[in-house]
């Protein structure tokens, strides 16, 4: 399966907070998940908060909000104009990475970016089913292996080169390749008919595609699987008249994705600098229609200053915006505010082990340093995360419970509790698993008598990504165990992905984010050949009910739900990872932005969006 940063608060008010957290540390719970396509983005840790009831930091019981009090479209107030110009931000304390090609990039700011010049051959509908809406129509044959796509007649890229059949057959040569860099090749494209032996060197072509003619592809697939209506099929060309010629191994660092990216999106790149902005016109020959706008700015807004680029229009919209500083906020005269159950949720990982690129698969270790369950039941238990979302995220985000989120519903096991907030469980659990204070300081050692030190990374975020950290050593220090800070500091998104992906010996716990994709097949994430399964552990039964969830029984909707049932039980028995939060996406959008929506199955695309005045409106 398969969403930023945070806010601004006072730091004296945080460490205060912090303290008292700590201390009053004796009762909470939440949760949250989705993931894009038929992978999942990797996404920067919006955690943070500070550790106090509000009466002690100064005020009020703060007010508490619900995801239900929003709308997730902004429709057409006014008459927009025709043309104009807007700016888009994306919330980010980094750099965007550029890998600007949906069959490469793996970081949810790089597809912010995307979003505005590419997109997939087929859309969903509100339930995540693929439709016949977007820029290709797809059939299913009887025994519902064989998917067939057939191409619109005017989706061409932005050169002017049609969008062919072959530039899907090509996508897909190429995420199998052995050169291949990305991370794509996980269960869902294994499951093509012939593509592993194409991986493997045994063949020279896919056997499971045939190009039927320039606009039409069939793809047969090993598997017929409830997963592939709904994000299982590779929906994403990658223009073979460019990258036809390069060498596999450069095509994802060459000018045409870095610099120079092309798709068959709404608007075109114009121009790039690096890492902060790109400069987008409009496709004047988008296969939807021409776009409204003339011109669209997108830079990354530091989440400090967010709220100030808002409220002096120097931003329309932004991807996203820090839920701690709604309160504040929500009265704001020019903007609108949008908001919607993010298909994301940020968890706490273990590493258990290490990845095995030459065979694809991970490998656990069973004499990891994490690896005994009752210490990381414990951990769980420790961490008080309804507290975490009522005083820091004023009820926008909430603790997470199992690892599918609410943004499935008919999966999501709302009775399924997860490892609620206990610390006398997790005092209990670590007695009876044999870490005890030996030395008298305070510290459990290890079950052999050996001192036990838990690293512990984190990403940067905003002012309350340390603050959130620093809560959550002080609650396993409450339970007597030492976790310390990884080399004392929070580490830069992606430099933290890079060690992370790596298994770097140093991180023994690490505090991430997935934004989940359209698809509850847990397979992209948690499964033993998914490289996004960053904790490494692997399990007999987790690859029993992830294959049964993709079996032809699970055709039944009750099958499919009751499996992924146990799936989620499983998960909490064993904890490679515990979800911390879930949490609600709110957009604001300057009042003069017309026809913007955010979440799935709206049935409002990009080229529609528009503005009803040259300059956006500024807050009184």
């Amino acid at each position: 399966m398969s969403k930023v940063p945070v806010r601004l608060l006072f730091f004296a008010i945080v460490l205060s907070l912090v303290m008292v957290l700590a201390a009053c540390n004796e009762n909470s719970t939440e949760s949250d998940v989705d993931k894009p396509e038929t992978d999942v983005e990797k996404e920067e840790t919006e955690e943070a908060e500070q550790t106090d009831e509000p009466e002690e930091a100064g005020g009020e019981t703060e007010e508490l909000y619900s995801i239900d009090d929003f709308s997730n479209i902004k429709g057409e107030d006014e008459t927009p104009l025709e043309g104009g110009e807007l700016t888009f931000g994306l919330v980010s304390d980094t750099a965007f990475e550029g890998i600007l090609n949906y069959n490469f990039y793996d970081g949810n700011p790089d597809v912010q970016v995307l979003q505005w010049f590419d997109e997939g051959l087929l859309t969903w509908d509100e339930n995540y089913v693929y439709t016949n809406d977007g820029a290709a129509t797809y059939t299913m044959s009887d025994d519902n292996k064989t998917a067939t796509i057939t191409i619109r007649d005017n989706v061409n890229w932005h050169d002017g080169e049609p969008v062919k059949a072959e530039d899907l057959l090509f996508a897909h040569e190429v995420i199998a390749h052995p050169d291949y860099d990305g991370i794509r090749f996980d269960a869902s494209l294994r499951n093509v008919e012939g593509i592993e032996a194409y991986h493997n060197g045994e063949a020279d072509t896919i056997s499971g595609i045939e190009v039927v003619d320039e606009k039409t592809i069939k793809i047969t697939y090993k598997e017929a699987t409830p997963s592939l209506i709904t994000g299982g099929i590779w929906t994403y060309p990658l223009a073979k008249h460019i990258f036809g010629d390069m060498n596999v191994a450069d095509i994802s660092s060459s000018p045409e994705v870095r610099q120079q990216p092309i798709g068959f999106g709404p608007y075109k790149v114009e121009s790039i600098v690096p890492g902060e902005s790109v400069v987008y016109s409009k496709n004047e020959d988008y296969w939807r229609g021409e776009p409204k706008l003339d011109k669209v700015t997108l830079k990354v807004i530091n989440p400090n200053v967010v709220v100030e680029a808002l409220k002096n229009g120097e931003v329309d919209i932004v991807d996203s915006f820090p839920v701690d500083q709604f309160p504040d906020n929500a009265d704001l005269s020019n903007l609108s505010w949008l908001g919607v159950t993010d298909r994301a949720y940020t968890y706490i990982g273990f590493k258990l082990g290490k990845w095995d690129a030459d065979n694809g698969i991970n490998v656990y270790d069973p004499d990891a340093k994490m690896a005994n369950v009752n210490l990381r039941k414990a951990m769980a238990h420790a961490v008080d995360n309804n507290t975490v979302g009522e005083r820091f995220y004023h009820g926008l985000r909430w603790a997470g419970t199992t690892l599918i989120p609410p943004s499935h519903p008919e999966f999501h096991d709302s009775e399924n509790e997860g490892l609620p907030y206990d610390p006398e469980l997790a005092k209990q659990l670590l007695d009876e698993a044999g870490y005890v204070d030996v030395n008298g300081d305070n510290f459990r050692e290890d079950p052999d008598g050996n001192e036990l030190v838990i690293n512990f990374a984190s990403m940067s975020g905003g002012e309350i990504a340390e603050p959130l950290v620093k809560y959550y050593i002080q609650a396993w220090e409450q339970v007597g165990l030492h976790v310390e800070m990884l080399e004392g500091r929070l580490h830069e998104f992606n430099s933290f992905y890079d060690r992370v992906e790596a298994d770097d010996p140093e991180i023994d716990i690490y505090q991430a984010a997935w934004s989940v994709g359209i698809d509850v097949d847990p397979d992209g994430l948690w499964g033993e050949q998914a490289a996004f399964n960053m904790t490494r552990w692997t399990n007999e039964e987790n690859t029993r009910l992830i294959k049964e969830g993709l079996s032809e029984a699970a055709f039944d909707l009750e099958t499919r739900v009751e499996t992924y049932k146990e799936w989620q039980q499983l998960m909490v028995e064993e904890v490679p990872a515990f979800p911390t939060l879930y949490r609600a996406v709110l957009v604001p959008v300057n009042n003069r932005v017309q026809n913007y929506a955010i979440g799935d199955g709206t049935g409002i695309y990009r080229y529609q969006v528009g503005v009803s005045a040259e300059e956006p409106e500024v807050a009184e």
